[in-house]
């Protein structure tokens, strides 16, 4: 596995190597400002230009709440969450930089992006009667407010590492996350995590 300055300076590599933006990126939204104009270009080449993650594992943050964004940011920063890519970029903003970053990527717009579930992870959610118990955070539709993230059209592979993160304590920035899924096993895990991509 690489290292932390390792994966760091492959991302800064790529960026170099990216060149600017496409015309037309970030779903023709306003260009950031100058201050973060570099810094958005960092968290595009793995978040994805159009929105869209180019990076195995990586979320979706565009259209994502300013809050959770930010307070993702700053859980990055602090160690709370670990991510040898996350954890090396975090540690070189400042707080106005991360208020900045995370307004925005949420004003930007949710990408198409939508993996319909089969008709049996549809059956085994309704039956592990998930939808309601999360719902009493992530709002009706899955939608999230504030410092909770919206999971509805998340990407799969995201969805799935995550919840395996919780449920395995490799998360513990939310013990009422791990609470919840503690119990899933992977097969439950694979059909919540189809079930939420497709909505």
């Amino acid at each position: 596995m690489l290292s932390s300055n390792a994966l760091a300076s492959f991302v800064i590599a790529a960026l170099v190597a990216l060149g600017p933006l496409p015309a037309g990126a970030q779903n023709n939204a306003a260009p950031p400002p100058p201050a973060i104009a570099d810094k958005v270009k960092l968290c595009a080449t793995c978040h994805g230009a159009d929105g869209l993650p180019v990076v195995e594992k990586v979320p979706i943050i565009a259209g994502q709440h300013t809050s959770n964004l930010r307070s993702d940011l700053r859980e990055f920063r602090n160690g709370q969450r670990t991510s040898d890519l996350m954890g090396p970029i975090a540690k070189n903003l400042s707080g106005d930089d991360m208020t900045a970053l995370a307004a925005y990527f949420s004003a930007l717009p949710w990408p198409a992006y939508r993996e319909p579930a089969d008709a049996a992870s549809i059956t085994r959610v309704q039956a592990l009667d998930a939808v309601e118990k999360c719902t009493s955070c992530h709002r009706e539709g899955f939608v999230g407010v504030g410092n909770i993230p919206r999971v509805a059209n998340q990407k799969l592979d995201y969805l799935i590492k995550t919840l395996s993160d919780f449920r395995d304590n490799k998360r513990p920035d939310m013990p009422s996350m791990t609470a919840l899924v503690r119990n899933l096993s992977a097969d439950d895990i694979a059909a919540m995590a189809h079930y939420l991509a497709g909505l």
